[in-house]
């Protein structure tokens, strides 16, 4: 099970613990802010998080849609080059101790 290091948008920091579901959804349900409004669609940004740079190249690449949404919701909130959708990001216990910030909502 992969243990999540994350600082919510107010800076306060936690640790999640999760596995075999969308990272959207692990956050989602432990109330960090994070909504997923479209369910994992790639088609609200309300799942927007910054990951760490140690992390970027560990992740799978970002996808066309993915790639359409960040740059949609850049003209509302700051995407930055770590920027993800967590809805894009399979939960697996490769990812035990990635680093995260909660993004802003557009």
């Amino acid at each position: 099970m992969a243990k999540l290091r994350v600082t919510t948008r107010d800076g306060a920091q936690t640790t999640l613990e999760g596995s075999g579901r969308p990272l959207m959804e692990a956050l989602r349900d432990a109330n960090t802010g994070v909504q997923g409004i479209c369910g994992g669609m790639c088609a609200c940004g309300t799942c927007h998080v910054y990951v760490a740079d140690a992390w970027t190249a560990k992740l799978p690449p970002k996808g066309p849609d993915e790639e359409a949404m960040l740059e949609a919701i850049g003209e509302l909130v700051e995407v930055r080059p770590v920027s993800r959708l967590s809805c894009q990001i399979p939960l697996d216990d490769g990812l035990d101790g990635l680093e995260l910030e909660i993004g802003p909502v557009p």
